[in-house]
């Protein structure tokens, strides 16, 4: 794994590649559509060629318009250049654009809305207020200053009516997130709206949610890295890796922990993009303090009591897919008696509310088990345990498929869930000890 933030020496142009290779795998921009940009500290702008395969760009395919206006590259420079220019002529401080159609948020664009981001606690402080600009010309001079006005302070991010999203960002990883997470509240919205009124949080209740850091952890004297810690360290970014590119996880959320010895126990950490996520960056947790230096994820001290109340779970995976948001956002129970797997995987699915992993420890204890090992939490996370890595990933991967399956069928007829008669054979065949 490689990621731009661990990579300060990376090439702009290598960063381009890696950037819109994540955009195009994750199904939010065409063969043909979207552009990137990034100044670098000359002056000069590099961007991603018009009319070149965007599923196979290379490095050698990035053009730079230099700061006298010359161009160096094998191609043209994007049709939506003069838009990136004008942008960067009016905030000094961005040094990166992306510009995309994702559907979600193209479907946003055409019905001249803007997605309210308290869907979500975090997606507020990563996308800031969201900006509008009205429709003109693609690559027109007119769409340029229409843009380039509605991306003023405080506007990182803006909706372009009947065309897509721009989003700006101080680096490229920094756009990135902002762009991820804008599309995740576009999509959660519409695929929440399926099953019934999405419930938006408060500003108080995302002040909340922001507060809650690793700070109450005190910091260990010592620190070792034995063999088998490290290799934990390594499992843990390989499924949030894993996660990130299959859209169980954004940049810019998501927990992972596994228990290492006894209580002891390593956990993704605070304020860094999860895409990139490097070993040195997981923190160990021992004897109840943590790494020297570094700070857990939010929830930190929730994986604690969990780990100390339940010795069958080794693993714990808090994050946010879309469908399952669905219904942690419209308060919408999740039944799970879709198909046998479903069932025997995850039995009943509750739903809790919002800030419970952070202020209601024995809520969350209570309600679940190792035969229940998943929690929605409102407007927050689905919460997963398991007794190793794995197979807690495996089990959010089939919570999210099953939830994707009963929001695809709503639009068909109503649920028919697998019968108590049927459960109960399901329980006798698989769960009888």
């Amino acid at each position: 794994m490689s990621g731009i933030m661990n990579s300060r020496m990376m090439h702009p142009r290598d960063q381009i590649v890696l950037i819109i290779d994540r955009i195009y795998r994750r199904g939010m921009t065409t063969t043909s559509g979207g552009n990137i940009s990034i100044a670098d500290e000359n002056g000069d702008i590099w961007v991603t060629p018009a009319g070149v395969d965007k599923g196979s760009l290379r490095a050698a395919d990035i053009m730079c318009v230099k700061n006298d206006g010359s161009i160096i590259g094998p191609h043209r420079a994007s049709s939506e250049f003069p838009f990136h220019q004008a942008i960067y002529n009016k905030r000094p401080d961005v040094r990166a654009i992306i510009h995309a159609h994702p559907p979600a948020l193209v479907s946003f664009s055409i019905v001249r809305q803007i997605p309210d981001t308290n869907i979500v606690a975090q997606a507020k402080f990563v996308c800031g207020p969201i900006g509008y600009a009205h429709y003109e010309l693609p690559g027109s001079r007119a769409l340029g200053e229409k843009i380039a006005d509605a991306m003023t302070v405080p506007h990182s991010a803006i909706i372009m009516e009947n065309h897509g999203t721009v989003v700006t960002g101080h680096n490229v990883a920094d756009a990135f997130q902002r762009f991820e997470t804008l599309e995740f509240c576009a999509r959660t919205i519409i695929k929440g709206r399926s099953i019934g009124k999405p419930v938006y949080l408060t500003n108080e209740q995302i002040e909340m949610f922001e507060h809650q850091k690793g700070e109450y952890f005190e910091e260990m004297d010592l620190v070792s890295h034995p063999s088998d810690e490290r290799e934990k360290r390594k499992e843990v970014c390989m499924i949030v890796e894993r996660a990130c590119r299959q859209g169980l996880m954004i940049s810019s959320y998501g927990t992972v922990s596994v228990r290492w010895r006894n209580d002891d126990f390593l956990i993704t950490p605070t304020n860094v993009q999860r895409w990139d996520l490097q070993p040195e960056d997981i923190v160990q947790i021992r004897d109840g303090q943590r790494e020297p230096g570094k700070f857990p994820s939010r929830g930190a001290q929730l994986h604690m009591e969990i780990y100390k109340r339940f010795r069958e779970i080794n693993a714990i995976i808090i994050t946010q897919p879309p469908n399952l948001m669905a219904f942690g956002i419209t308060r919408t129970h999740f039944n799970v008696r879709t198909i046998p797997e479903s069932w025997i995987f995850l039995q009943d699915v509750v739903t809790l509310p919002f800030g419970a992993q952070f202020n209601d420890f024995d809520g969350v204890l209570k309600r679940l088990s190792v035969d229940r090992p998943a929690i929605i939490l409102e407007n927050d996370a689905v919460l997963i345990t398991g007794n190793s890595l794995l197979q807690t990933f495996d089990r959010l991967e089939v919570a999210e498929f099953s939830a994707k399956s009963v929001l695809l069928g709503s639009s068909l007829g109503d649920m028919v869930p697998i019968s108590d008669q049927q459960v109960e054979e399901l329980r006798k065949a698989f769960l009888s000890v």
